[in-house]
Protein backbone atom coordinates (compact mmCIF):
# COMPACT_ATOMS: atom_id res chain seq x y z
CA UNK A 1 0.00 0.00 0.00
CA UNK A 2 1.22 3.51 -0.78
CA UNK A 3 2.34 5.37 2.29
CA UNK A 4 1.95 8.90 0.88
CA UNK A 5 -1.75 9.22 0.24
CA UNK A 6 -2.09 12.96 0.58
CA UNK A 7 -4.49 14.35 -1.96
CA UNK A 8 -4.14 18.03 -2.75
CA UNK A 9 -6.51 20.07 -4.82
CA UNK A 10 -9.08 22.78 -5.19
CA UNK A 11 -12.52 22.35 -3.60
CA UNK A 12 -15.60 22.06 -5.80
CA UNK A 13 -18.72 22.61 -3.70
CA UNK A 14 -22.01 20.82 -4.27
CA UNK A 15 -25.07 20.79 -2.03
CA UNK A 16 -27.36 18.15 -0.61
CA UNK A 17 -28.77 15.21 -2.56
CA UNK A 18 -26.57 15.37 -5.64
CA UNK A 19 -28.08 12.71 -7.88
CA UNK A 20 -26.10 10.18 -9.91
CA UNK A 21 -28.22 11.25 -12.89
CA UNK A 22 -26.44 14.62 -12.82
CA UNK A 23 -23.02 12.97 -12.61
CA UNK A 24 -23.71 10.60 -15.50
CA UNK A 25 -26.55 12.00 -17.62
CA UNK A 26 -28.54 9.22 -19.28
CA UNK A 27 -28.50 10.94 -22.66
CA UNK A 28 -24.76 10.15 -22.91
CA UNK A 29 -24.89 6.44 -21.97
CA UNK A 30 -24.10 5.28 -25.49
CA UNK A 31 -21.12 7.61 -25.71
CA UNK A 32 -17.58 6.76 -24.60
CA UNK A 33 -16.67 7.70 -21.01
CA UNK A 34 -14.58 10.61 -22.34
CA UNK A 35 -17.77 12.19 -23.68
CA UNK A 36 -19.96 11.35 -20.68
CA UNK A 37 -17.39 12.73 -18.24
CA UNK A 38 -17.43 16.09 -20.02
CA UNK A 39 -21.08 16.40 -18.98
CA UNK A 40 -20.56 15.31 -15.37
CA UNK A 41 -22.50 17.59 -13.01
CA UNK A 42 -23.15 20.16 -15.75
CA UNK A 43 -26.78 20.56 -14.59
CA UNK A 44 -25.49 21.71 -11.19
CA UNK A 45 -22.26 23.51 -12.20
CA UNK A 46 -21.55 23.79 -15.94
CA UNK A 47 -17.99 24.89 -15.16
CA UNK A 48 -17.09 21.71 -13.26
CA UNK A 49 -16.18 19.17 -15.96
CA UNK A 50 -14.31 21.60 -18.24
CA UNK A 51 -12.27 23.04 -15.37
CA UNK A 52 -11.74 20.35 -12.73
CA UNK A 53 -8.06 19.43 -12.40
CA UNK A 54 -6.50 16.11 -11.39
CA UNK A 55 -6.50 15.87 -7.61
CA UNK A 56 -9.31 18.39 -7.09
CA UNK A 57 -11.72 17.51 -4.32
CA UNK A 58 -15.50 17.40 -4.52
CA UNK A 59 -17.25 18.57 -1.35
CA UNK A 60 -20.92 17.67 -0.98
CA UNK A 61 -23.74 17.89 1.48
CA UNK A 62 -26.09 15.17 2.71
CA UNK A 63 -26.93 12.05 0.73
CA UNK A 64 -24.36 12.67 -1.99
CA UNK A 65 -24.85 10.23 -4.86
CA UNK A 66 -28.50 9.36 -4.33
CA UNK A 67 -30.53 8.04 -7.22
CA UNK A 68 -29.86 5.14 -9.50
CA UNK A 69 -27.03 2.69 -8.95
CA UNK A 70 -25.32 3.73 -12.17
CA UNK A 71 -21.64 2.94 -11.96
CA UNK A 72 -20.95 5.59 -14.58
CA UNK A 73 -21.33 8.33 -11.94
CA UNK A 74 -18.13 7.54 -10.00
CA UNK A 75 -16.47 6.41 -13.24
CA UNK A 76 -16.99 9.90 -14.70
CA UNK A 77 -15.48 11.52 -11.60
CA UNK A 78 -12.48 9.16 -11.73
CA UNK A 79 -12.07 9.87 -15.44
CA UNK A 80 -11.98 13.61 -14.69
CA UNK A 81 -9.23 13.02 -12.10
CA UNK A 82 -11.17 13.89 -8.95
CA UNK A 83 -8.86 13.05 -6.04
CA UNK A 84 -11.48 12.49 -3.34
CA UNK A 85 -15.02 13.27 -2.32
CA UNK A 86 -15.88 14.72 1.09
CA UNK A 87 -19.55 14.86 2.04
CA UNK A 88 -21.81 15.04 5.07
CA UNK A 89 -23.25 11.66 4.03
CA UNK A 90 -23.34 9.38 0.99
CA UNK A 91 -25.89 7.15 -0.65
CA UNK A 92 -24.75 3.63 0.21
CA UNK A 93 -24.64 2.32 -3.35
CA UNK A 94 -22.75 5.38 -4.59
CA UNK A 95 -20.23 4.98 -1.76
CA UNK A 96 -19.72 1.36 -2.66
CA UNK A 97 -19.45 2.04 -6.40
CA UNK A 98 -16.93 4.84 -5.84
CA UNK A 99 -14.70 2.61 -3.72
CA UNK A 100 -15.02 -0.12 -6.36
CA UNK A 101 -13.65 2.33 -8.95
CA UNK A 102 -10.80 3.60 -6.75
CA UNK A 103 -12.26 6.90 -5.58
CA UNK A 104 -11.69 7.74 -1.89
CA UNK A 105 -14.63 9.17 0.04
CA UNK A 106 -14.73 10.56 3.56
CA UNK A 107 -17.74 11.45 5.67
CA UNK A 108 -17.13 15.09 6.52
CA UNK A 109 -19.79 16.69 8.76
CA UNK A 110 -18.06 20.10 8.46
CA UNK A 111 -18.39 20.21 4.65
CA UNK A 112 -20.34 23.47 4.95
CA UNK A 113 -17.21 25.21 6.27
CA UNK A 114 -15.39 24.77 2.94
CA UNK A 115 -15.70 27.37 0.17
CA UNK A 116 -15.41 26.86 -3.56
CA UNK A 117 -11.79 27.12 -4.61
CA UNK A 118 -10.29 26.50 -1.16
CA UNK A 119 -7.05 24.56 -1.41
CA UNK A 120 -7.47 21.31 0.49
CA UNK A 121 -5.12 18.55 1.54
CA UNK A 122 -6.67 15.23 2.49
CA UNK A 123 -5.06 12.16 4.01
CA UNK A 124 -7.79 9.53 3.60
CA UNK A 125 -6.06 6.94 5.79
CA UNK A 126 -5.44 9.26 8.74
CA UNK A 127 -8.76 11.05 8.17
CA UNK A 128 -7.16 14.48 8.21
CA UNK A 129 -8.43 17.37 6.13
CA UNK A 130 -6.52 20.62 5.98
CA UNK A 131 -7.90 23.76 4.43
CA UNK A 132 -4.71 25.47 3.27
CA UNK A 133 -6.72 28.59 2.31
CA UNK A 134 -8.09 29.21 5.81
CA UNK A 135 -5.66 27.29 8.03
CA UNK A 136 -8.46 25.09 9.41
CA UNK A 137 -7.84 21.42 10.16
CA UNK A 138 -10.36 18.64 10.61
CA UNK A 139 -10.25 15.08 11.86
CA UNK A 140 -12.72 12.54 10.53
CA UNK A 141 -12.81 8.76 10.42
CA UNK A 142 -10.23 7.53 7.95
CA UNK A 143 -10.76 4.90 5.31
CA UNK A 144 -10.04 1.40 6.64
CA UNK A 145 -6.82 -0.18 5.45
CA UNK A 146 -8.51 -3.02 3.55
CA UNK A 147 -10.49 -0.51 1.48
CA UNK A 148 -7.40 1.63 0.87
CA UNK A 149 -5.69 -1.41 -0.65
CA UNK A 150 -8.49 -1.55 -3.20
CA UNK A 151 -8.47 2.20 -3.81
CA UNK A 152 -4.72 2.43 -4.34
CA UNK A 153 -4.88 -0.52 -6.73
CA UNK A 154 -7.38 1.45 -8.82
CA UNK A 155 -10.55 -0.19 -7.53
CA UNK A 156 -12.02 -3.62 -6.94
CA UNK A 157 -11.26 -5.28 -10.27
CA UNK A 158 -7.62 -4.15 -10.49
CA UNK A 159 -7.17 -5.17 -6.84
CA UNK A 160 -8.63 -8.63 -7.51
CA UNK A 161 -6.35 -9.05 -10.53
CA UNK A 162 -3.38 -7.94 -8.44
CA UNK A 163 -4.28 -10.21 -5.55
CA UNK A 164 -5.52 -13.32 -7.35
CA UNK A 165 -4.38 -12.91 -10.95
CA UNK A 166 -0.99 -14.47 -10.37
CA UNK A 167 -2.56 -17.46 -8.61
CA UNK A 168 -4.87 -18.26 -11.51
CA UNK A 169 -2.08 -18.24 -14.08
CA UNK A 170 0.04 -20.74 -12.16
CA UNK A 171 -0.85 -24.42 -12.15
CA UNK A 172 -1.99 -25.68 -8.78
CA UNK A 173 -0.16 -28.67 -7.24
CA UNK A 174 -3.20 -30.86 -8.04
CA UNK A 175 -3.13 -29.84 -11.70
CA UNK A 176 0.58 -30.62 -11.92
CA UNK A 177 0.01 -34.09 -10.40
CA UNK A 178 -2.82 -34.82 -12.84
CA UNK A 179 -0.60 -33.96 -15.79
CA UNK A 180 2.09 -36.52 -14.86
Amino acid sequence: MRTDLNIKGKAWIFGDEINTDTMAPGSYFKEPMEVMAQHCLEAVDPNFAPNVQPGDIVVGGSNFGLGSAREQAPMALVHLGVGAILAVSFSRIFYRNAINFGLPLLIFPQAGEISKGDELQVDPVAGTIENKSTGSSYQVEGIPEHLMHMITAGGLMPWLKEKYGRQTTQASPNQEQNQT
